[in-house]
């Protein structure tokens, strides 16, 4: 069989519906992978955010902290940029502002319940 042969022959319906299966899935788990990984960056910064106000009002290591702590965090993760202390100062912000609401676990329901729809979706787009 020649290859131009081969490639009519694998052109058929069934071989475009799997493919079209296929590269949906694929961008699915790509959408997937993103999100995942920006809801534990969050989380990561909102208890981050927790732990400097914690450290602050119970530790009381002055106000050279943020300082320290950015160029420690800035030295052992060279390539991350969102060390800096005006990054420090504001994820220390963002929690102070969203402390008294349950903002970071209606975050995490709503990504939750984001991955359902999409497999559904998923299911639908391989009928």
């Amino acid at each position: 069989m020649s290859k131009i042969n081969f490639r009519m022959e694998m052109m058929t319906d069934a071989y475009r519906n799997w493919l079209k299966g296929l590269k949906a899935n694929f961008r699915l788990v790509q959408q997937k992978a993103a999100v995942t990984v920006n809801q534990k960056l969050l989380m990561f910064y909102w208890e981050l955010g927790k732990e400097i106000v914690d450290k602050e009002v119970h530790q009381k290591w002055g106000s050279g902290f943020l300082k320290n702590l950015s160029r420690d965090l800035s030295q052992e993760f060279k390539e991350i940029k969102g060390f800096s202390k005006r990054n420090l100062e504001l994820v220390r912000k963002w929690y102070l502002f969203w402390s008294p609401s349950d903002f970071a676990k209606q975050a995490v329901s709503q990504l939750e319940n984001t991955q359902k729809i999409d497999e559904n979706l998923l299911e639908m787009i391989k009928k």
